[in-house]
C-alpha cells in the first residue's frame, strides 16, 4: 500500500504553485541533486539491522499487520530510521520508527486516515508471505532498503527495493503473496523483466 501517495500530489501542487516543494519531494529518489549524502546514510544503516528485523520489532511495539517498511534518512539531522507502517485489528494505521543500528523502537504514531484499508486487505485476505518474509527473501538480490504491499489491480505483490553492497545501484523486485517467487520488477528500468529467482521471468503468481 503506496501510502505516501500523498507526498506525490503535494509535489505536483507544488509544481504548478512554483515548484518550491518539489525538490523536497523527490529530490533524493534518482541519483542527483545532492542525494550523495542520502545514499551514503542509508548504505550505512542497511548494514546493520535489516528490514526484516525492523519490521519484527515493529510488530512487537505494535500489534497488527506490517504493510511496509522503508529506511528513511529525513529524521532531524539527517539520522536514518526504519518507518514501519502496520494496520491494526481495528483498522488503525500506525507508524513505528525502528532504530537501524541497535534495533529499538523509536516511537510510533497513529494515524487515523482509513484510505484504502480496504484495498489493503482484500489484498493480504489469502496472502500467505507476510512483509518480513518478502523481505528476506529479497535479501539475496541485495541489500533491502524498502518493502511495500502493491494492492491495485489484479497483479498484487509485495514491492521490494535493494540496493547493491557498497552503496551500488537500486533495483526494484515483486514477490508473490502466496508463493514468495522473486521476480524482477517489470517497472524496473534497469531489467527487462527477465530476472527471476526460477529464471521464468514471471512477476508474480497472485
Amino acid at each position: 500500500m503506496k501510502r505516501n501517495i500523498v507526498i506525490a500530489v503535494v509535489a505536483a501542487a507544488a509544481l504548478v504553485g512554483g515548484g518550491t516543494a518539489t525538490a523536497l519531494a523527490v529530490g533524493g529518489d534518482d541519483g542527483t541533486g545532492g542525494s550523495g549524502d542520502r545514499r551514503e546514510n542509508v548504505r550505512q544503516a542497511a548494514s546493520g539491522v535489516t528490514a526484516a528485523e525492523a519490521i519484527t520489532a515493529a510488530l512487537k511495539d505494535t500489534s497488527g499487520t506490517a504493510v511496509s517498511a522503508e529506511l528513511d534518512d529525513e529524521d532531524e539531522g539527517g539520522k536514518a530510521a526504519w518507518e514501519v507502517d502496520v494496520l491494526a485489528g481495528d483498522g488503525t494505521w500506525h507508524s513505528v520508527r525502528v532504530d537501524p543500528d541497535g534495533g529499538g523502537v523509536l516511537g510510533s504514531r497513529a494515524d487515523d486516515d482509513e484510505d484504502g484499508t480496504a484495498e489493503v486487505r482484500a489484498a493480504l485476505e489469502n496472502a500467505s508471505v507476510t512483509a518480513a518474509e518478502a523481505a528476506g527473501a529479497a535479501a539475496g538480490k541485495g541489500t533491502v532498503t524498502s518493502v511495500d504491499l502493491d494492492d491495485d489491480g489484479t497483479d498484487r505483490g509485495w514491492e521490494v527495493e535493494t540496493r547493491a553492497s557498497g552503496g551500488g545501484d537500486e533495483r526494484d523486485w515483486r514477490v508473490g503473496l502466496t508463493s514468495g517467487t522473486v521476480t524482477a520488477d517489470r517497472d524496473d528500468d534497469g531489467t527487462d523483466g527477465s530476472e527471476g529467482s526460477d529464471g521464468s521471468g514471471d512477476s508474480d503468481d497472485d
